[in-house]
């Protein structure tokens, strides 16, 4: 698998460097002391003042910061080093107070030893760049604290099986031991420019997910589906209502996003 990981961590490195000046991250907003949170995700990891929190693969740091601005004590986890440099650029600019560390997701015992925390976080385009969920989901254990609270909102492996038009099914619902290789034009955040990158990522049903959680003891408290994305990622779709996209084709019909809370 190193050579996946390495490859994809490559490619994370040169997004970090686009993704910085791209609107869709809208970084100058950020600054200016907007949340990069979706209402969806504040309202379903609820209360988080004065609680420690660990976001997994954390990118260049905005949910972490944003979670920091709410008031908890932050640790993001990104393993592209120049997304990690970036969030620590980004932290001490702002004068937010966060932790960033450079790792990946089955080495973080590794860097963090026994240390728990209150919740663990992550989110949006995440599970596909791993290859054991298992694994993850032991990690996600290892660092929760007892009665600490693990939330996930994630793209629905439904929408992974699309096209680009999102009128066929194009890619397997069903997880492989090998990746699925794609040579992406720029990225999601811009993919009409920017250079040729070639990525590997793995896909996961919603059981694998839920039944990795719950073999690494978490209980499930819900899984909620959305028929809609909060992210204009994909070209198959388009806007239905302010920050809500759907299947251009299939409007409110194809599951795009879920969530799950869960707790040690």
């Amino acid at each position: 698998m190193k050579r996946y990981y390495d490859a994809n961590r490559g490619v994370w490195d040169a997004w970090t460097a686009a993704h910085l000046g791209s609107g869709f991250y809208e970084l100058d907003r950020f600054r200016a002391g907007e949340s990069s949170l979706n209402a969806l995700e504040l309202q379903e990891v609820g209360a988080i003042a004065g609680k420690s929190l660990l976001h997994l693969q954390c990118h260049f740091g905005l949910d972490t910061l944003s979670w920091a601005r709410a008031g908890a004590s932050v640790t993001g986890v990104d393993f592209s080093p120049d997304a990690v440099a970036a969030a620590k650029a980004l932290s001490e600019e702002l004068g937010i107070a966060a932790e960033f560390v450079c790792s990946d997701v089955y080495s973080l015992p590794e860097v963090l030893g026994e240390r728990s925390f209150d919740v663990v976080f992550t989110s949006y385009g995440v599970l596909s760049w791993l290859d054991d969920l298992e694994r993850w989901a032991g990690v996600v254990a290892r660092h929760l604290k007892p009665g600490g609270t693990f939330y996930i909102v994630e793209f629905h492996p439904v929408m992974g099986m699309l096209d680009e038009d999102g009128r066929r099914i194009a890619h397997p619902y069903f997880h492989s031991a090998e990746p699925q290789e794609f040579v992406e034009q720029g990225s999601y955040a811009d993919r009409s420019s920017g250079a040729t990158h070639t990525l590997y990522q793995w896909a996961h049903s919603l059981a694998d997910v839920v039944n990795a959680l719950i073999g690494a003891g978490l209980r499930i408290e819900f899984l909620h589906e959305f028929p809609y994305s909060v992210h204009n990622c994909e070209p198959f779709l388009q806007e239905s209502a302010p920050g809500r996209f759907v299947v251009r084709d299939h409007p409110g019909m194809v599951p795009l996003m879920f969530s799950i809370r869960a707790t040690r």
